[in-house]
């Protein structure tokens, strides 16, 4: 037990007093020096796991020969010639060229390893080490780092010191605001950017047009202008992103058959997270095994409907299915922090903005990316609201019937939106010390009468911001306002 330096200790203090326990021991623990003394204390088991050594070839030269090679260098260098190793091996298995098109950040799986796969790099990394390794461990170390790091440790014990993840108390959400740090965007009218959007708002762009040419819609059966007619729309326009199948799909690590299972909902989050944290001046790759969480709201689910091809099986329930949203992009960008979808409906982005930043005051992540993402694949609710006579005929939206029309109603379209949050103290200087916004006070939706959610929220004077649906009908949108009014 190593000793502790002030600033540690007061460190350790204040993380005891903030974590709630009733027992807590601040101390330091040379875990390399406990593993080097064999098998641990059984109170120290889950904090050390025992290096086993085991040999399968018995102590043959070859083994001997690398043993004795890898000694003889520094931590680092030891690391590269063993990451070349195991490249090399993955790039035989995998039938490539050589070593270096082997990516050692990317996953096994995403390289093209299944199980059988995986046995051979076993045997063939088992034969050049000397080592005699688990079925699994392809799986349990699912990259060539991931790997490297536990063949040092196999070979050598504590090769390497496991870094210490410094342990600090709650932020007071007094006092620690939760900050938007960075935002991407895709919504209709050709925005691609927080600054289009801006333009957009402030020169007052007509951003509706007519449904989209590229989504295989039979336009001209569709649109009828009865109302009673089935299967058609009485509206044929909205607000549409046309470019919404454009993706980089090598860049996200796809390949082009699972690029095109994939929901467009899912590959504009991944999109728009990616550039959301450039634009905070964070670089995504350094979040990897971060505490960073994702809380995306998505409300379709149609895309699926269309994958009728054979070749698209085992892609099509993953690539649709809002519930992998948000672990899509998780485990893409290697994020570890919580990853939850939200469907409220058209709130479902405002919620999951509120379930982030509980998130980053509850102390469950220390960065937050939240947002939305609306694409309707199929005119399925096009047709469904036409029989409802819930739309605006032209596709406009008229906030609480600002003026009269046909067929009053909410616009349909398609958006995908991203935010960055993290508490104002993480970290020093992120986004250049610059916050785009603010969160405070409390997300309400209402349910069926203001005067109920006011009630279940507490305070009205608590409620940061207040959403409503201005569909223009004869009833709803001014009642669920009246008591919110001034």
């Amino acid at each position: 037990m190593p000793e502790l330096t002030p600033e540690q200790g007061a460190a350790l203090f204040d993380a005891a007093l903030a974590s709630g326990e009733p027992n807590v021991l601040p101390v330091r623990l040379d875990l390399a020096a406990l593993r080097e003394q064999g098998d641990p204390h059984p109170m120290l088991r889950g904090l050390v796991r025992a290096r086993r050594r085991r040999s399968a070839a018995g102590g043959s030269a070859a083994t001997a020969g690398l043993v004795q090679r890898l000694e003889g260098l520094g931590a680092e260098e030891r690391r590269e010639v063993l990451l070349d190793l195991v490249r090399g091996q993955i790039a035989v298995v995998l039938g490539h060229a050589g070593a270096q098109t082997v990516d050692p950040a990317r996953a096994f799986q995403d390289l093209g390893f299944d199980s059988l796969t995986a046995v051979e790099l076993r045997n063939r990394l088992g034969k050049a080490t000397g080592l005699r390794l688990p079925a699994t461990v392809v799986f349990d170390y699912p990259t060539a780092h991931a790997l490297v790091g536990y063949l040092l440790d196999e070979l050598f014990g504590a090769a390497e010191p496991a870094a210490v993840v410094p342990v600090a108390a709650l932020p007071s959400v007094a006092d620690d605001p939760v900050v938007i740090v960075g935002m991407a965007c895709r919504y209709p009218g050709g925005v691609a950017s927080p600054e289009d959007l801006w333009r957009v708002v402030s020169e007052g762009v007509d951003a509706v047009t007519e449904f989209p040419v590229n989504r295989g819609w039979d336009i001209d059966t569709l649109y009828n202008p009865d109302r009673e007619a089935s299967g058609t729309t009485y509206s044929k326009a909205g607000g549409f992103l046309h470019d919404a199948g454009a993706f980089d799909a090598e860049f996200f690590g796809m390949s082009p058959r699972e690029a095109v299972a994939t929901d467009a909902q899912q590959r504009l989050l991944l999109e728009t997270t990616w550039e959301a944290i450039e634009r905070a001046g964070i670089d995504p790759v350094s979040l990897r095994g971060s505490q960073t969480g994702v809380f995306a709201g998505v409300m379709y689910n149609d895309y699926g409907n269309m994958l009728a091809d054979e070749q698209y099986e085992g892609f099509r329930s993953n690539g649709s299915a809002p519930s992998i949203a948000s672990g899509r992009v998780s485990y893409t960008f290697g994020f570890e922090g919580p990853a939850v979808t939200v469907d409220t409906a058209c709130s479902s982005s405002l919620v999951a903005m509120h379930w982030a930043a509980q998130a980053l005051r509850s102390g469950e992540c220390s960065l937050a990316v939240a947002g939305g993402v609306t694409v309707m694949s199929t005119p399925t609710t096009f047709v469904e609201f036409s029989r409802q006579g819930g739309l605006s005929a032209d596709g406009r939206c008229r906030s609480f019937a600002m003026r009269r029309w046909v067929g009053p109603g909410p616009r349909l379209g398609r958006c995908a939106g991203r935010y960055v949050g993290c508490s104002a103290s993480w970290p020093s200087g992120v986004g250049g010390g610059a916050w785009l916004g603010r969160q405070s006070g409390r997300c309400v939706q209402w349910s069926d009468g203001a005067e109920r959610s006011f009630a279940a929220a507490g305070d009205p004077a608590g409620i940061g911001q207040w959403w409503s649906v201005g569909g223009g009908r004869g009833c709803g949108g001014g009642a669920r306002d009246r008591d919110h009014a001034g």
